[in-house]
């Protein structure tokens, strides 16, 4: 079944709205792609206009931003501490923006989309 990101057919009331045309491919969804951790892995999706997604399945390594010296680090992840999108993520070691990693060089928050983006982006926290 695909997934669709129309508009719901269900009014506010209970009642519903007239049908007024099929399911387009623009308006197609996609799974979630669920960054774990673990050994780097990419897959490109193509998108509207030959444009490219690249989607991160997983990863171990990530680019962190030290505000103190002013440049970007990369440094191992070692665990998932936190993640405000939903609790069980940190169980499940998935990465989503606004995740906590414990890394190398200490604590830091993901500022990118994994899933999305193709990299791990991250600040450290104080």
């Amino acid at each position: 079944m695909a997934l669709s990101q129309l508009k719901s057919t269900q009014k506010p009331s209970g009642g519903k709205y007239k049908k007024a045309r099929k399911k387009r491919l623009c308006e197609l969804g996609r799974v979630p792609s669920f960054t774990k951790l673990g050994t780097k892995r990419i897959t490109v999706i193509r998108g509207r206009s030959e444009n490219l997604k690249f989607r991160l399945l997983s990863a171990d390594t990530a680019n962190v931003f030290s505000s103190k010296e002013k440049k970007y680090v990369q440094a191992k992840i070692k665990t998932i501490t936190g993640n405000p999108a939903n609790r069980h993520f940190v169980r499940r070691n998935i990465m989503t923006k606004g995740a906590i990693i414990e890394t190398d060089i200490g604590k830091a928050r993901i500022t990118s989309r994994p899933g999305q983006d193709g990299t791990v982006n991250a600040v450290l926290i104080a």
